[in-house]
């Protein structure tokens, strides 16, 4: 989480010395507060100027000390969510203290922190690295699969067919022969797993901060694929299919960041929600 934190007073007032911010639920190790401010210049690129010490971080509260005069400052604040505050509320108050003795402070939030986990640029290949499990957020070889039958989801298969479009495709191990197309299943293998395909929905996460839209847990928990097939062909780059687990525990959204018909081959993203 990112936030500018904008401190100023009249040039009779004194100073800013320290500048603060302190975490309803302590940030990550990696949580810190910027000891420079920025400015725009006139060609729109930020310009940092340091003021400051590196900042530390004491509990849930991160300082920054100022090292240079100044009576106006803009500082980032950047929180890196702790395991923790999976599916919490954090807020946040901003802090600091003039040369004169003299405090201020600001409330921000609370925010609700999601409960998904994210998986990110996942290499899968047509009968190698192509068994993909949602619990996991892993993909498996054949290898590998045989001992995790029981973990297996899906399954990636690339076929340029004459007759239809089917390349790039994620198939359910208990679908319909004709889409997995001869793929052989580990041992047990056996999970009818629910998908549908999604166009134009790159999520920023997924996509490498591209994009501007978030799937959130809202959007798993209103999830129905009640009526949803147990395959996904034709996938092309920057599209997506949302899933649910044969069991209900799981439901994602698998994101295709890139593919590759030469490789018979794709990249690929998760977002999983563990349903209540």
């Amino acid at each position: 989480m990112e936030f500018a934190y904008a401190i100023a007073l009249p040039q009779e007032s004194g100073k800013i010395v320290s500048a603060q911010v302190e975490a309803s639920i302590a940030g990550a190790s990696t949580t810190y507060l910027e000891n420079k401010s920025y400015y725009t210049n006139s060609s729109g690129v930020d310009i940092g100027i340091p003021i400051g010490e590196p900042s530390v971080n004491q509990g849930a509260t991160t300082t920054t000390t100022f090292t240079v005069d100044t009576m106006a400052a803009t500082l980032r604040y950047f929180y890196t969510i702790p395991e923790e505050a999976r599916g919490k509320t954090v807020s946040f108050t901003f802090s600091a203290k003039s040369s004169t003795g003299e405090t201020v402070s600001y409330k921000m939030g609370p925010y609700t922190i999601a409960s998904m986990d994210m998986a990110l640029n996942l290499e899968v290949k047509n009968e190698a690295e192509c068994y993909i499990s949602i619990e996991d957020m892993a993909v498996y070889t054949a290898t590998d699969a045989a001992s995790k039958a029981d973990k297996i989801d899906l399954v990636y298969l690339y076929r340029a067919l004459p007759t239809v479009a089917f390349n790039h495709a994620l198939v359910s191990p208990a679908s319909d022969p004709q889409y997995l197309q001869g793929a052989t299943l580990p041992v047990g293998a056996n999970k009818n797993t629910k998908m549908r395909k999604e166009f134009n929905l790159q999520d920023r996460n997924l996509a490498n901060l591209q994009n501007g839209i978030y799937i959130d847990d809202i959007d798993f928990q209103k999830l129905d694929l009640t009526d949803a097939p147990n395959y996904a062909i034709n996938l092309k780059a920057e599209s997506g299919a949302w899933i649910e687990t044969a069991d209900g525990k799981y439901r994602a959204y698998i994101f295709m960041n890139k593919i590759n018909d030469a490789e018979k081959g794709a990249t690929i993203s998760i977002k999983r929600l563990k349903m209540n």
